[in-house]
């Protein structure tokens, strides 16, 4: 199935194609950054392109020389480094190119953050606009497909996801889940992370695929895999960097009677968390149907919110009394809260306490009748 796929960044990038600045595009493995650099230059001609998965490619441009860079970008307008992060010091080569005036407009492309950030913050400190992209969101599917197909798809997207390969396939969705899984999923973050023991990345997500919706403790984690708490933690942090996990922090503005250092921790992807599972068992015939939603609906909002450049943070509440908000939202000095319920015949309602100490601006209860208002 081709789906021409308008990705919402994109208009925002092209007003920054112009200066002198480098554009850094950032995301997890298969989202489509190589993609949409490719429909930002469109048919130029003079585009010179760097994968730095490419071994000969990462020698030629490791701490490169001043004159061998100015040689290699003469006559291209454009120097796109794909997969910049296995590049060293390429910040350093970038930084050369706009201190030093050459003709090029400097593209970069960015599966993890881990590598890719220590290496171009500093040298390209104003030197540099960064952008995330995500795997498709909801309104760009429904940008794709127009609004009732998408919502034929809901159920389907809510298993498999929103990865640009699978959401435009029409077979195989499963085994190419699998295949991003095994193949890309922990390949940054097991070479530039430190990681000791790679079985341990793959049993703590597994543990935090069954814990998506719920808080999350650090304390039993380890006990559970066997290694202190700040491995557990670096390890979270390392799969955030490599955007396969969105951490959110409780809410609290009075310790007394909210908690306030719990997280809770959801995949960026559904398909991903069930690849790491292996488990694609049909919506209908779930169990995890509630847990999904949750996970589905917290990361469409974030995408949404990133995707239209809004920085906004994201919590969730809990009272010591066990009141609960799934999701609150701080943009723009004012609150939004949700909570997120698939099925439209079930209530909920927002606890007092909460309304009363934040006065949240909206507060919307999500379900899978009323959920696209929300998202497109």
């Amino acid at each position: 199935m081709q789906l021409n796929v308008a990705r919402t960044i994109r208009a925002t990038i092209e007003r920054r194609l112009g200066d002198r600045k480098a554009i850094i595009l950032q995301g997890a493995r298969q989202v489509g950054k190589t993609t949409l650099i490719e429909k930002l230059l469109g048919e130029q001609p003079d585009v010179l392109w760097v994968n730095g998965d490419d071994p000969a490619a990462r020698v030629r441009w490791n701490d490169i020389s001043r004159s061998l860079l100015t040689q290699l970008v003469a006559g291209y307008s454009y120097l796109v480094i794909d997969e910049a992060q296995r590049i060293e010091n390429v910040g350093l080569a970038v930084k050369m190119c706009i201190d030093g005036r050459l003709p090029v407009k400097v593209l970069l492309s960015g599966s993890s953050s881990l590598n890719l950030a220590s290496s171009l913050n500093e040298p390209l400190t104003g030197r540099k606009w960064s952008f995330e992209l995500y795997a498709l969101s909801w309104s760009e599917i429904v940008g794709a497909i127009r609004l009732p197909a998408a919502l034929d798809r809901v159920n389907e997207l809510l298993v498999t996801g929103c990865y640009p390969e699978v959401v435009t396939a029409t077979d195989s969705k499963e085994e190419r889940l699998r295949e991003i899984a095994a193949s890309y999923l922990y390949k940054d973050i097991l070479e530039y992370g430190d990681v000791r023991k790679p079985d341990l990345i793959v049993k703590l997500l597994r543990a935090l695929a069954y814990q998506i919706g719920a808080e999350v403790s650090y304390q039993e984690l380890s006990l559970l895999l066997g290694v202190d708490n700040k491995t557990v933690q670096r390890y979270i942090k390392l799969l955030e960097d490599a955007y396969v996990l969105l951490r959110l922090s409780a809410l609290s503005t009075n310790p007394r009677k909210e908690i306030s250092t719990s997280k809770k921790i959801y995949f960026l992807d559904n398909g991903i968390r069930n690849a790491v599972i292996d488990d694609f068992t049909p919506f209908d015939e779930r169990a995890d149907r509630g847990p999904l939603w949750e996970n589905f609906m917290v990361t469409e909002l974030y995408k949404q919110h990133r995707n239209q450049g809004s920085r906004g943070q994201f919590y969730f509440w809990r009272s010591r009394s066990q009141a609960e908000v799934d999701l609150v939202i701080s943009a723009g000095g004012k609150y939004h809260a949700y909570e997120f319920k698939y099925n439209p015949r079930k209530k909920a309602t927002f606890a007092k306490s909460f309304i009363d100490r934040y006065k949240p601006q909206t507060m919307e209860v999500v379900n899978v009748g009323n959920f696209s208002e929300s998202l497109v």
